[in-house]
């Protein structure tokens, strides 16, 4: 059976390895890409399941969002960002807006079991 895909961008490798690692627990297949333009040619590419997103990279996550709305990607999409909270849940309510299935946020430093509770309950959602 193939596993859902789940499309991480984050510029920390550390955090990205550690979400990559929890996600390949959780059952799904995870691709990480620190870039703008590497998440795009990504999604592009194999059109994720899932996408988890930081927000304070170089790139600004709100035009990350913008770009999953313009692509019409129906998967969940789960922030996770060291940002304040207001930030935080301005963000995925501009995501909602934007038709997004949002999922989240996560606050950084993340813990383990708040992660793979949060990708369990997202896997049933992604279509296999």
């Amino acid at each position: 059976m193939k596993r859902p895909q789940l499309l991480l961008i984050d510029d920390e490798p550390a955090l990205a390895d550690f979400v990559a690692n929890a996600a390949r627990e959780c059952g799904f297949d995870p691709t990480v890409t620190s870039n703008d333009m590497a998440f795009r040619d990504e999604f592009r590419a194999g059109r994720p399941d899932a996408v988890a997103m930081d927000l304070g990279m170089p790139v600004d996550g709100v035009e990350l969002l913008r770009f999953l709305s313009d692509e019409l990607f129906q998967g969940p999409v789960l922030i996770i960002s060291g940002f304040d909270r207001r930030v935080l849940e301005s963000a995925f309510r501009l995501g909602e807006a934007q038709g997004l299935n949002m999922a989240g946020p996560l606050e950084k430093p993340v813990r383990l079991e708040e992660l793979e509770d949060l990708l369990k309950r997202l896997k049933p959602v992604v279509p296999s």
